[in-house]
């Protein structure tokens, strides 16, 4: 009786990358089109997540989360990337129906488990002739349900399992389909190549890990090797236009990585690139300055954002039919069934008046569509030419709160502004210290018609040279 309602968005979820014994949870709520995110967690399991004493772990868990003041229920969960199969399949031109089953075979040709003993996901990548595939990634039933007693154990409700470390490629900047992206974790280093539709490969390294120091150390040369293996295996198309290495993950290992491949990777014409901000128009939502780019975060803004991460390994709930079903005898699914079939009954009847009613509103359109095309034509023409005559006086306007913000007493003096067509204000210029600069940028943000105040760059002392933006909106009126 409920299917027609809208489903209620909730503001606030919890994100939890899991990696080998280690964890990561941060509860993100959103608020006006970006996300606020509190300190968070990261711990380590006293047991593995594959085998440990589900309870034990739950209880772990639980007391984490209570200790960090996180008590968000809901949670979108990044697996580890270690338990997933892949399995790539060039995709010939044949009708969906047949792809599907085509897929369905090859999985189970490919898998080293029986298809009812595996949740899999599909991700298909490359559009042209010949280029075309689908990469499909499996991890084992058992594990699956793992997780889930092990989020029961914690009183979490699962709202999606997924992988955190296609999110990270698809969160970095730039176009993905003209970069191989690595993934530096704490148990293991990981490879995966978008295409700009989907991913192409994926893929953890074995043995690219050195845990014998401190803290984790990965192996240029191991990582390299199998990054040349990697390449060469996907479409020569795909490969050519790969220009640059990205690379994510915790800092000193990914930093000393990065450096470390950088002759390597010019050898095989890549650029390296080390990214730790998200691109807010992957994640669909605003992050907050300075935040770094890690699994959890990821994980609850695609969530937040209503964008489907396309890898989604959640089985399943009953639906209530099936719950009656097993639940009753057949007597009385007799009963249920006389009453289906005058609910059909009821909904054929509905459709047949639908169809009266299109039917009129045909006949109602063929009368009045030429006056429609004539009203369509002339909108047209208004919206060409509007941006002719805004009346908005927006760089007024801009000046107008600029010249509000700044002191009167020459502390804080602009050299330059630039008005851009998407609302955003550069403003550079020169400030006698750091505190007059604050309060400027306080009585900025504070200002009607005024968002998302971000400072580029500081240089210097006394005085300092900057560069900070925001984004304007004219229609904004004092209350």
């Amino acid at each position: 009786m409920k299917s027609w309602l809208p489903m209620k968005r909730h503001p606030a979820v919890l994100g939890l990358a899991l990696d080998g014994r280690r964890a990561e949870a941060l509860a993100v709520r959103r608020t006006n089109g970006s996300v606020e995110a509190g300190d968070g967690a990261s711990f380590v399991f006293s047991a593995d997540l594959a085998t440990g004493d589900l309870a034990v772990l739950g209880a772990e868990l639980r007391a984490q989360l209570d200790a960090a003041g996180i008590r968000e229920r809901r949670c979108v969960v990044g697996l580890p990337l270690d338990w997933a199969m892949s399995l790539a399949t060039p995709l010939p031109e044949l009708p969906e129906e047949d792809i599907a089953a085509m897929l369905q075979l090859e999985a189970e040709r490919g898998f080293p488990y029986p298809p009812d003993a595996l949740v899999v996901a599909q991700s298909r990548f490359g559009q042209q002739p010949g280029g075309a595939g689908a990469l499909q990634l499996a991890i084992p039933t058992e594990r699956v349900e793992r997780i889930e007693q092990l989020l029961r154990a914690a009183k979490l409700v699962p709202v999606s399992f997924t992988l955190a470390f296609p999110l990270l490629v698809a969160a970095s900047a730039g176009s993905p389909d003209r970069a191989v992206t690595l993934a530096v974790g704490e148990t293991a280093v990981a490879v995966a190549i978008g295409s700009g539709t989907g991913l192409a490969a994926l893929r953890t390294i074995a043995g690219a890990l050195d845990p014998s120091g401190a803290a984790p150390i990965a192996r240029a040369d191991v990582v390299a090797r199998e990054l040349r293996v990697t390449l060469g295996q996907v479409d020569a198309g795909l490969r050519s236009r790969i220009e640059r290495l990205r690379i994510v993950g915790t800092a000193a290992a990914a930093d000393r990585l990065g450096t470390e491949l950088q002759a390597r990777a010019a050898g095989m014409g890549l650029v390296v690139e080390r990214v730790t901000a998200a691109n807010p128009k992957a994640l669909g939502l605003g992050v907050p300055p300075g935040r770094a780019l890690t699994g959890a975060l990821v994980l609850a803004t695609r969530h937040l954002s209503g964008k489907p991460t396309g890898l989604e390994f959640l089985p399943p709930r009953l639906s209530a039919w099936q719950q009656f079903t097993s639940r009753h005898s057949s007597k009385q699914l007799a009963y249920a069934g006389i009453g289906v079939g005058a609910v059909a009954v009821a909904v054929l009847l509905a459709f047949g008046f639908q169809q009266y009613q299109l039917a009129t509103l045909g006949a109602d359109w063929t009368r009045i569509e030429k006056r429609v095309e004539k009203v369509a034509a002339m909108r047209a023409q208004i919206r060409r030419f509007q941006p002719w005559y805004d009346d908005s006086f927006r760089t007024l306007g801009v000046l107008r709160r600029l010249t509000e913000a700044f002191p009167e007493d020459n502390s804080v003096t602009a050299k330059s502004i630039e008005v851009r067509d998407a609302g955003l204000v550069v403003c550079s210029g020169t400030a006698r210290d750091n505190s007059a600069l604050l309060r400027t940028l306080d009585r900025l943000r504070s200002a009607v018609g005024v968002s998302e105040v971000q400072v580029e760059q500081v240089h210097g002392k006394a005085p300092q040279q900057f560069t900070f933006n925001f984004r304007w909106d004219s229609s904004a009126r004092k209350p």
